[in-house]
């Protein structure tokens, strides 16, 4: 009884085990011994603002730049955020596009106290005009008072190209007009030339003028950049004689133009069909000893394509090669194209060859050009080579593909076609309906209609449907090579999905429902077979 009563528990008692622990300290002194997991791995002992603003910045991932940010001031010993860190964690999400977490920041700033600079706001406002949010931009810009900062012409320019960036041109005048006495700022030189360029945009080029005029009044010179952006005003209109008046009025004031001038020149005659005359404003630059920029090159290469002058063309690009400019994948692949147009296919390769070298990053389009021209001429083994000799960074695409898979179907080179075929899904390509075509053609032009059907029946596996050109091309072939079964499947096939065509018909009922043994029967069995699908409109004029 004894031994039982000693063992028997004794009933817990809660207050008697707190108040049995002997306190030296209140329970607030045991919290610095619990710590937070930083988000990164190597979190530094020692932190100041510029170490926070590096692991922002060079942290690939958002959420955890954004989560170092915060981790640094809620839980590192002494940490806290100063102007540039949270410029820097600003910057992070513009760069990454992430507008909805700007706003609660720009709140926590705010309520710091915390002395900042312009710089941040020209950033929002320049950033929301390129993506289109000329809104925001303006709130922006109301706001920056609101942060002990004071409005300068710096943010006052960003949002008036913000707004151009936008076609918000009435704002522009607007902002412009009442900058001084609503937004206390004083506009200069480059606010005139913002307000000029919007001006032009709405081709209202009198009031243009006007306010070339009244530079003076208000204290400003005007420059090269401010009589070229009204050039480019004329050159907008197609008034040529107009924008000739104002190149020769930079000339009278003794200013020489630059290259932006020129190009605008040459610009507005090649849109005109006057290539002599932008020939004759570019011998003048030189003359002048201003060198042409890529966008020069540009227009004037592809004014010698339009114009069929492939020898021009090819001279003017190597000419802007050798001066380290790299020209567009688009602007070489015009210049190919007017060279093979004109025949010259073994130049256009040259060419291409010649750009490799050169270190230019030509594309699909450059290498499906060729192609093309190669397969054209018939020379597809030809074509074949080029399309191994190519080394990107990416597979060459569907399209390029489709084009040398069609040339080979051409010369019934069925095999090769194949091969091309599991090399473009080997490399992630997925044929489209004008693959398929191509191989059903291909099969029919070689007798195998067998194969055809086969092409036909992937197709639906694949999950890509036969078009109006893939039932015109089976009921052609079938009916040709006397495959009558496959024939009225196909006919059922287009008739309940609605893309049999008039001509497709017509082949039909002329090769089999004209024969009048088997005919007739051959339509009933099509028809009955379609009676119970719901009504569609199968473009034959009988639905």
């Amino acid at each position: 009884m004894l031994l039982r009563r000693n063992l028997s528990p004794k009933p817990f008692s809660l207050l008697h085990s707190i108040t049995a622990v002997p306190f030296s300290t209140s329970a607030v002194d045991f919290l610095p011994s619990y710590t937070v997991t930083p988000p990164i791995q190597d979190w530094p002992h020692h932190l100041h603002p510029k170490r926070l603003i590096s692991l922002i910045t060079r942290e690939p991932k958002l959420d955890l730049a954004l989560q170092i940010f915060h981790h640094a001031s809620k839980y590192h010993p002494g940490f806290h955020h100063n102007y540039h860190t949270y410029h820097a964690v600003i910057r992070r999400l513009l760069r990454s596009r992430a507008f909805h977490l700007i706003d609660p920041l720009l709140s926590d700033l705010r309520a710091s106290n915390l002395r900042c600079s312009e710089d941040l706001f020209i950033s929002l406002i320049r950033n929301y005009g390129v993506v289109s949010r000329p809104k925001l931009a303006f709130k922006t810009f109301i706001t920056i008072p609101k942060f002990g900062v004071q409005r300068s012409v710096r943010s006052l320019n960003a949002l008036l190209n913000a707004l151009v960036q936008n076609h918000e041109y009435r704002l522009v005048h607007s902002v412009f007009r009442n900058c001084r006495e609503r937004f206390g700022v004083a506009p200069n030189v480059f606010s005139c030339n913002i307000l000029i360029k919007a001006l032009c945009k709405r081709n209202d080029l009198e009031t243009a003028h006007q306010v070339l005029d009244e530079m003076p009044a208000m204290g400003f010179v005007p420059n090269v950049v401010t009589f070229t952006t009204i050039l480019g005003g004329y050159v907008s209109r197609r008034d040529m004689v107009g924008a000739k008046r104002v190149f020769g009025e930079i000339l009278d004031r003794g200013w020489f133009p630059d290259v932006t001038t020129y190009t605008i020149l040459m610009d507005g005659y090649v849109k005109q069909g006057k290539l002599v005359e932008a020939i004759k404003v570019m011998d003048e630059m030189e003359d002048n000893g201003v060198g042409a920029n890529e966008v020069t090159y540009g227009v004037m290469i592809e004014a010698y394509c339009k114009e069929k002058k492939s020898g021009e063309a090819v001279n003017l690009l190597d000419d802007m090669v050798e001066k380290r400019y790299i020209p567009s994948s688009a602007l070489c692949c015009k210049v190919i194209d007017v060279l093979c147009c004109e025949g010259k296919v073994e130049d256009a390769c040259e060419l291409w060859k010649r750009l490799l070298k050169k270190n230019c990053m030509l594309d699909n389009a450059v290498l499906g050009t060729l192609i093309y021209w190669l397969c054209k001429k018939g020379e597809v083994w030809e074509a074949r080579k080029l399309f191994d000799q190519f080394e990107t960074s990416e597979p060459p695409d569907v399209m390029t593909y489709n084009v040398l898979i069609s040339g080979m179907c051409e010369v019934g080179e069925l095999c090769e076609a194949g091969r091309l075929w599991d090399d473009m899904v080997e490399k992630g390509g997925s044929p489209n309906f004008f693959t398929y075509n191509v191989l059903v053609k291909g099969f029919f032009k070689i007798g195998k209609a067998k194969e055809a059907i086969r092409i036909l029946d992937e197709m639906f596996k694949k999950g890509c449907l036969p078009n109006k050109s893939t039932y015109a091309m089976l009921i052609e072939g079938l009916c040709d090579s006397g495959e009558e079964a496959e024939m009225t499947r196909v006919i059922s096939m287009a008739m309940s999905s609605g893309d049999i065509d008039s001509d497709s018909w017509n082949h039909f009922l002329t090769k089999v429902v004209g024969d009048l043994d088997s005919g007739e029967s051959v339509l009933n069995r099509i028809l009955l077979e379609n009676a119970d699908q719901s009504p569609r409109p199968c473009g034959l004029g009988i639905c």
